[in-house]
């Protein structure tokens, strides 16, 4: 793309011909708040925050869809646009409710922010009347509480151009505007993944984790990056932790998933502090005394009960014991090496997972085929 000489706050800047001023700016450490736009879709200019004043325009230009071309003399923050962002905010702020001590996205909210640094009290326009939308949205996952949004459209243009589902939309106009679900239904009834890109993007607490309701403020909670244990594809995760406890989940920028991930990667984390998860490996007690399994039933009493007092039949989970992996590894490593001495090394089979990695799976591959001699291996995702 050819090259353009700009002007931004004095700073002249060379940019690619045709960027929006917004992305220029951004490149160049100038700041631009918005509320709509969102590095990762389609600019759409709904929220007028980012207005500039732009040299020769009769008004005042949206930086997330105005391109730059050659001798562009933008001000970025004179009292023109200062005041026009403030209108702006206090138009959004009159239909928003002022529940900042109760809400969870207090200390992590983009809308709150921009009040506080226009100085926007909140109180400018008290005639009109304020939405009073039912939070009641059925669904496990994700609350949808539309009198905390603000239309910028950015879970619209996530469901549409990151997942490609097109479950949310817009409904109505004017006054009445309102996001909607499918056929105007609820997000349980419609084409949703609840893959959570729409909570993601979400500038307010108009689209909330459920599972985190309650749990903690941003500033209470630690951020801990690490890679989605579900598949091998690897996204990029950030925990957010209160007392060893994960309270939500939300997408890091990692190559796999720029930000985004699955419903299994956003909202499938109770299982680490499960009370049934298991933290040491099981093995059945028979294996560790060195006896069979047809031996252990003998022991068994009249009332189904082995010496010890467990269940050794009719409950295949009774008899098994906790130990350390250590001891759990090489029983089945000797196991492994006693089937293949004793019935040749077709009596083995793998099956691989496409929840691993590539590597995971060829280590399994190299131990079917190279330890145990035998070409019985397949995957679950050819079956």
């Amino acid at each position: 793309m050819p090259q353009v000489n700009i002007t931004i706050d004095g700073k002249k800047i060379k940019a690619e011909a045709f960027k929006t001023v917004y992305e220029v700016a951004t490149a160049n450490g100038i700041y631009i708040p918005a509320l709509c736009h969102h590095p990762a879709l389609p600019p759409e200019g709904a929220c007028r925050v980012c207005l500039v004043e732009i040299e020769r325009q009769r008004a005042l230009q949206p930086a997330c869809t105005f391109p730059v071309t050659e001798g562009l003399v933008i001000h970025t923050n004179s009292p023109k646009v200062r005041e026009a962002r403030k209108f702006a905010l206090e138009l959004i702020i009159s239909d928003h409710p002022l529940d900042c001590m109760t809400c969870e996205a207090t200390g992590d909210c983009r809308l709150q922010d921009l009040a506080y640094e226009y100085g926007v009290k909140g109180n400018e326009y008290t005639g009109g009347v304020q939405h009073t939308y039912p939070i009641d949205d059925p669904n496990p996952f994700i609350q949808v509480d539309r009198n905390k949004c603000i239309l910028c459209r950015r879970c619209v243009r996530a469901c549409n151009y990151i997942n490609g589902v097109e479950a949310i939309g817009i409904v109505y106009r004017g006054f009445k505007a309102r996001i909607a679900f499918g056929m105007d239904s609820t997000m349980q009834d419609s084409p949703c993944e609840f893959c959570g890109s729409c909570v993601e993007v979400c500038p307010t607490a108009a689209l909330w984790p459920k599972m985190s309701l309650g749990k903690g403020r941003a500033w209470q909670l630690k951020k801990i990056e690490t890679i989605c244990s579900y598949c091998g594809v690897g996204c990029r995760l950030n925990l957010h932790v209160r007392d060893n406890e994960i309270v939500k989940v939300t997408g890091a920028d990692g190559p796999a998933n720029h930000g985004f991930t699955c419903v299994k990667g956003r909202f499938g984390y109770d299982y680490v502090n499960h009370p049934e998860r298991l933290t040491r490996p099981l093995v059945r007690r028979y294996l560790l005394e060195g006896g069979s399994k047809a031996a252990t039933d003998h022991r068994g009493g009249g009332d189904g009960k082995n010496g010890d007092g467990l269940l050794a039949t009719g409950n295949a989970a009774a008899d098994f014991v906790e130990t350390d992996w250590d001891t759990a590894l090489n029983l089945v490593a000797h196991k492994f090496a006693e089937i293949k001495r004793n019935y040749g090394g077709d009596a083995f089979a793998a099956l691989c997972s496409a929840r691993c990695t590539n590597e995971e799976n060829f280590l399994m591959a190299k131990l079917t085929r190279q330890l145990m001699a035998t070409h019985n291996i397949d995957h679950c995702a050819r079956l």
